[in-house]
């Protein structure tokens, strides 16, 4: 068979591709929850959007199958073994600040605009075209091809759970919703709650830590924090301290008094939890400064522990300081600070621990650190890892096929993030989002570079036939 041109095919297909994207897109497929039924059970719009997919694909040709309104799949290709690709169908919510309509699907100045275009319906129909490419030019392949559509990715993977609990694992896949080169390795991901219990009440005449708040996401350092502290006397020196400490620590906050009552603010800078040194941890340095006050005894051990993380993102307060040398370092994030006087305090964190770590030994060492602090552990969560060896045929062959399209070097990467990939037993992330680019995932005008998608789906179009393609 003569030398396949992927970017020609792809450029042939490009306007009925672009076509079938803007209706994926157009769908508000963000989970509600308050709307769901049994025939609908993550709301209606998450169920267009599979819908729609599996329409595409019955359209086209493909063996179709819905599990449940929580999945489905499209299949082509014959054999006993199978190639998963997995992408999903859900969005976040959009948000406020656009200054495109979120659905409208807009194509402006070679951008696609629209909540969902890079995260993961662009990358998603990249892959459903590649697809329809290596079917269409009939060559032959000696595996099956399953495109697997998720509904549930931006919460709880309930319809990639269900999916597997009732049908084939793949014995190979990618994941197309992150990053090009390769990701060969994710670490592990786990959240859980440190608990502090209430003590007794304070004295009457006691400064008295009333609540506390700060983070919305155990995934997310927290940008903004409020605490509320009751002070019979002395405001104003402890308004003129803290004055101090945000100028010298150059941080930005506020503090106020009336009726005995004091009000301390703190603004930091978000980041991702894979990496919390990255950010400024509001809660963090307001808990800081906070700690160094006379206050009751209980309303002190909490801003004590929470300010235990400041400067120690991997896990040391906790003995937990790991690494390795495939996926680096432990890192843990507190990304959810709660307190309410007279209840119990909550600090939510999310733990990332490297591809090779022996988690359920970890777990006795983190129980005991925790423990030693006079604090109890709730609500943990442990996603084990993915990981495929750099040497696998899998990642050498998408290595060497994003070498040929792209003529970049393919060098795997390492991740602290979390993809389907690690809900395959022989998965990794394979695009769509090019070295360089801009991450505008989950932000307020999303969009995709259309020349991008049309490279990426020449690229899935080749991985696809290397990767399932008869000897």
């Amino acid at each position: 068979m003569d030398k396949i041109n992927w970017m020609d095919e792809v450029v042939k297909r490009q306007d009925e591709l672009l076509k079938d994207l803007q209706g994926f897109l157009s769908i508000k497929s963000v989970l509600n929850e308050e709307q769901a039924d049994s025939e609908a059970p993550l709301g209606q719009g998450v169920k267009d959007a599979l819908h729609y997919m599996l329409n595409l694909g019955d359209g086209d040709g493909f063996s179709v199958k819905n599990v449940d309104n929580l999945a489905g799949h499209l299949e082509m290709g014959e054999g006993e073994e199978m190639l998963g690709i997995l992408g999903h169908a859900d969005v976040v919510p959009e948000g406020d600040g656009w200054s495109m309509e979120p659905y409208g699907a807009t194509i402006k100045d070679g951008r696609i605009y629209a909540r969902g275009s890079s995260d993961d319906k662009g990358p998603t129909i990249a892959a459903y075209y590649g697809m329809k490419i290596v079917k269409e030019l009939g060559v032959p392949l000696d595996k099956r091809i399953r495109l697997i559509i998720g509904t549930d990715e931006e919460s709880d993977w309930r319809g990639v759970n269900h999916y597997f609990a009732k049908e084939e694992m793949p014995d190979m896949g990618f994941v197309p919703d992150a990053e090009f080169p390769i990701i060969f390795a994710e670490k592990g991901l786990s959240d859980f709650d440190l608990v502090l219990q209430a003590d007794a009440e304070a004295a009457q005449d006691e400064r008295v830590l009333q609540t506390f708040q700060s983070g919305l996401r155990y995934n997310m350092v927290p940008d903004h924090a409020e605490a509320r502290i009751t002070a019979p006397q002395n405001t104003q020196d402890m308004i003129q301290s803290y004055q101090r400490y945000l100028a010298d620590a150059g941080l930005d906050g506020q503090a106020s008094a009336e009726d005995g009552e004091m009000t301390f603010t703190l603004n930091g800078v978000s980041a991702h939890g894979a990496e919390p040194a990255n950010g400024i941890n509001a809660g963090i340095r307001l808990a800081q400064f906070l700690q160094d006050l006379p206050l009751d005894a209980s309303g002190k051990k909490f801003l004590e522990t929470i300010a235990e993380f400041r400067g120690q993102t991997r896990g040391e307060a906790f003995n937990m300081a790991v690494s390795d040398d495939v996926s680096g370092d432990l890192t843990m994030n507190a990304g959810v600070m709660q307190y309410t006087r007279g209840s119990k305090g909550r600090i939510g964190v999310n733990m990332r621990y490297p591809v090779t770590f022996d988690m359920d030994k970890g777990k006795e060492t983190l129980t005991k650190a925790i423990a030693a602090k006079d604090l109890t552990m709730e609500n943990m969560t442990d996603s084990k890892p993915a990981y495929v060896e750099k040497d696998d045929p899998l990642v050498q062959t998408l290595k060497q096929v994003y070498e040929e399209q792209t003529g970049e070097t393919g060098e795997p990467l390492a991740i602290g993030g979390g993809t389907y990939a690690r809900a395959l037993d022989r998965g990794v992330a394979f695009g769509a989002m090019f070295p360089g680019r801009e991450d505008v995932m989950h932000q307020k005008d999303e969009y995709a570079i259309v020349d991008d998608l049309l490279k990426t789906t020449a690229i899935y179009a080749q991985a696809i036939y290397e990767l399932a393609k008869a000897d």
